[in-house]
C-alpha cells in the first residue's frame, strides 16, 4: 500500500473529527446498551439466559472480524472499507432498534459487530497516515477520548435515553453520529491504493475465527453455566484450543499466512499488544465492577450511577490532551510508569470502600483513575504503531485492537466469577458467627430485628451477611486489579529512553 503524505492543516482537523466520531459511535455502543437489557427483555420476552446474546452477538462479531482489517483494507482501500463499515454499522443500528423478536436482534447485533469491527483500527490508521511524526502524539490523544469516553459514557447516555424515551434510542442514536462520520470520511479521506492481488488465509482466518469465538462464548457463558461443570463450557474450551492450535500450525507452515508473525519482530508491536491487554483487562473490569456495587449495595439509581461515573471519562479527556502535548518531550517510560501508579492507587483506594462511601470519594477516585488511564492509553498507542511500516499499520492496529478487547473479555469474566464465588464463601465464613448464642445477636435493639428464632429475623441476618460477604469479594477483585495493574511494570524497562532531541519518533523507539 503506498504512503500517503500528510493532510494540510484545514483537512486534517476535518479527518480527525470525521474518524472520532466514527470512534465514538463504536465505542458508545460497548456499553450503551447495558443499562436497557432489562428493558429489552420485556420487550423481546426473553428470559435472563437468553438476552446475555445482545451483549454477547455483539462481541463475538467485534472479536472475529477485527483481525481481517489488514487485509480488507489492502484488498480495498482503507477509505472504501471505511466507508462500508460506518454505512454498515448505522444500518445495522437502525434495524436492532426497529427488532421485534429476540432473534431480529441477536441477528442484527452480529451485524453491528462485524461491521463495527474495522472501525477502531481504521481510525488509527488513518490519523498515523495524515500526521507528521511529531503531530502523532496529539493526534492520538485527541482520538483516544473518543475511545475511552465512549465506554464511560455509554451508560450514561444509555440510561437517560431508556428512561426518558425507549430503549430503542440506544441504538436509534447512532443515526446522526453515523451520517455526519460518512459524509466526512466520503468527503475528506483520501483512498490508498489497492493491492488487488492480496489474497486471503481462509485456513488461518476460520480457525482464529473460531478460536475466538469460542472463547468468547465461553466466557460470557461460564459464569452463568458454573464454567467446566457444564459440558457446553468444556466443548467450548476445547474447540477454541483446538482451533487456536490450528491456527498456529497454520501461520508457521502457510507461505502468506492470515496474520504475519514478522509483525512480532517489531519489539514495540508486541511489547504494545502485552501492554494493552493488562490495561483492557483492568480498565473494563473496573467498569463492569462499578455500576452494580453502586446500584446493589448503594442503592443509587442508574441516572445517578451513570453520573457518579461520568467524571472518570474527564479525567481520562484532560489527560490525554495533555499527554499528547508531551509525547516526544518526556520520557515514554516516565508517562507510562505515571499511568500505572495512578491507576494502581485507585484500586488500593477503592479495596478500602464500603456502601457507606461518599459520592465525592467515589467521583475523586473516578477521576484520577481516568487521569491514569489517559497517560497509558496515548502514549501505548502511538509506541505500539510508530515503528511499524505503513503497508502493516492497519494489521499491527487490528491485532492491538483485538488485544484490548480479549483483555477486556477476560477481565470482566475473572472479577464476575470471583465476585459470585467469594460472595459465596464469604457468606459461609461469617454465617459460622451468626449462632443464637452470639452475644452480639442479645442485644436488645439487635436482638428484635436479627431473632434468629423467627423466620423475618433469620431472613434480616443472612440479607445482611449476604451484604457483608459481597463487600469483601468486590475488596478482593480490587486487590486483584490492583495487583494486575502492577504486574506489568517490568514492560517499562523494555522502553528505550529517548536519546537526543529526536522528536515524538524518539521516544517510541525499544532495543
Amino acid at each position: 500500500m503506498a504512503t500517503r503524505p500528510a493532510a494540510d492543516g484545514t483537512n486534517r482537523t476535518a479527518i480527525t473529527a470525521c474518524v472520532m466520531l466514527a470512534t465514538l459511535m463504536q465505542a458508545l455502543d460497548t456499553t450503551i446498551a447495558n443499562v436497557a437489557l432489562p428493558y429489552i427483555q420485556g420487550s423481546v420476552a426473553a428470559s435472563q439466559d437468553q438476552i446475555a446474546w445482545v451483549l454477547t452477538s455483539y462481541i463475538v462479531a467485534a472479536a472475529i472480524m477485527t483481525p481481517p482489517t489488514g487485509f480488507l483494507s489492502g484488498r480495498f482501500g482503507i477509505r472504501r472499507l471505511f466507508l462500508v463499515s460506518v454505512a454498515g454499522f448505522t444500518v445495522a443500528s437502525m434495524l436492532c432498534g426497529m427488532a421485534q423478536t429476540l432473534l431480529q436482534l441477536v441477528l442484527f447485533r452480529i451485524l453491528q459487530g462485524c461491521f463495527g469491527a474495522a472501525l477502531v483500527p481504521l481510525a488509527q490508521t488513518v490519523l498515523f497516515d495524515i500526521n507528521p511524526p511529531e503531530r502523532r502524539g496529539s493526534a492520538m490523544a485527541l482520538w483516544g477520548v473518543a475511545v475511552m469516553a465512549g465506554p464511560v459514557l455509554g451508560p450514561v447516555i444509555g440510561g437517560w435515553l431508556t428512561e426518558n424515551y425507549t430503549w430503542r434510542y440506544v441504538f436509534y442514536i447512532n443515526l446522526p453520529i453515523g451520517l455526519l462520520a460518512f459524509l466526512g470520511i466520503m468527503t475528506f479521506v483520501q483512498d490508498t491504493s489497492r493491492n488487488r492481488a492480496a489474497r486471503l488465509d481462509w485456513m488461518g482466518f476460520a480457525t482464529l475465527s473460531i478460536a475466538i469465538g469460542a472463547f468468547q462464548v465461553m466466557l460470557d457463558r461460564g459464569e452463568l453455566l458454573d464454567w467446566f461443570s457444564s459440558g457446553e463450557i468444556v466443548i467450548e474450551a476445547i474447540l477454541a484450543a483446538t482451533a487456536f492450535y490450528l491456527f498456529l500450525v497454520n501461520t508457521f507452515t502457510t507461505t502468506h499466512p492470515f496474520v504475519r508473525p514478522s509483525l512480532f519482530r517489531d519489539r514495540n508491536l508486541t511489547a504494545g499488544v502485552l501492554f494493552v491487554f493488562v490495561v483492557g483487562l483492568t480498565y473494563f473490569a473496573s467498569l463492569a465492577l462499578q455500576p452494580p456495587y453502586l446500584q446493589s449495595l448503594m442503592n443509587y439509581p442508574v441516572v445517578t450511577a451513570g453520573l457518579v461515573m461520568g467524571p472518570r471519562g474527564i479525567g481520562t479527556m484532560a489527560a490525554m490532551t495533555l499527554v499528547g502535548k508531551m509525547i516526544g518531550r518526556v520520557d515514554t517510560r516516565l508517562l507510562l510508569a505515571i499511568g500505572l501508579g495512578l491507576s494502581a492507587w485507585s484500586f488500593h483506594v477503592m479495596t478500602g470502600w464500603t456502601p457507606d462511601v461518599s459520592a465525592g470519594t467515589i467521583i475523586f477516585v473516578g477521576v484520577v483513575q481516568g487521569v491514569g488511564l489517559g497517560f497509558l492509553f496515548t502514549p501505548l498507542s502511538v509506541v505500539t504503531l510508530s515503528t511499524l511500516p505503513t503497508e502493516l499499520r492497519t494489521e499491527g492496529a487490528g491485532l492491538y485492537s483485538l488485544s484490548r478487547n480479549i483483555g477486556s473479555s477476560i477481565g470482566i469474566s475473572v472479577v464476575n466469577t470471583l465476585l459470585t464465588r467469594n460472595t459465596q464463601i464469604n457468606h459461609e465464613d461469617i454465617a459460622r458467627y451468626v449462632t443464637p448464642v452470639n452475644p452480639v445477636l442479645s442485644d436488645p435493639p439487635l436482638s428484635q430485628f436479627f431473632n434468629p428464632y423467627e423466620a423475618a429475623g433469620r431472613a434480616a441476618l443472612d440479607s445482611t451477611v449476604t451484604t457483608q460477604a459481597r463487600i469483601i469479594a468486590y475488596i478482593d477483585d480490587y486487590k486483584l486489579l490492583m495487583i494486575a495493574t502492577l504486574v506489568v511494570i517490568p514492560l517499562l524497562f523494555v522502553f528505550k529512553k529517548p536519546s537526543g532531541s529526536g522528536g515524538a519518533q524518539s521516544s517510541v523507539v525499544i532495543e
